[in-house]
């Protein structure tokens, strides 16, 4: 069974491929030029539909009935596989908020810019996790302080 991380990232590369084209953003441009702000536009919206398309197939399976398996150690495996969909969706519930916020902060003009720092957060962060909203070592040093709260 795949890892809720490892399906994220799947869900996010069929996203990438879906907006495949010849245009992918490099370092040489603007920053944060009008080509670039489309490119992760559509990129978020195919990972949103990506998302709802795979929650909608979970939402009908579920709705075709309870597991039926005469075992009980095959209904035991079903339902503990059915948990675990079931936080796997919730957590892209979740997801799909941060993606409709990063979606907001492109229209407002601050998508790629760090909200700590207000420094560019980089096309190969922005590639890799589009959603980000602080450089690596913003969110590293943010990582940190969370840490070291929890120690305490």
């Amino acid at each position: 069974m795949a890892t809720v991380m490892g399906d994220e990232i799947d869900v996010l590369a069929k996203a990438k491929r879906a907006i495949a084209g010849d245009y992918v953003p490099s370092e040489g441009e603007d920053y944060m030029n009008e080509t670039q702000l489309d490119y992760y536009r559509r990129l978020l919206n195919a990972w949103k539909q990506s998302i709802l398309s795979a929650s909608a197939g979970t939402l009908q399976s579920l709705q075709d009935g309870p597991i039926r398996e005469p075992d009980l150690n095959d209904r035991a495996s079903s339902e503990t596989d059915w948990g675990i969909e079931l936080r796997t969706r919730d957590r892209q519930r979740k997801l799909i908020s941060k993606i409709d916020s990063a979606l907001r902060r492109i229209e407002d003009g601050e998508y790629g810019w760090c909200e700590v720092t207000g420094e560019p957060i980089g096309l190969g962060r922005l590639s890799a996790r589009p959603i980000a909203t602080m450089t690596v070592e913003a969110q590293e040093a943010h990582e940190r302080r969370e840490k070291i709260s929890r120690d305490d």
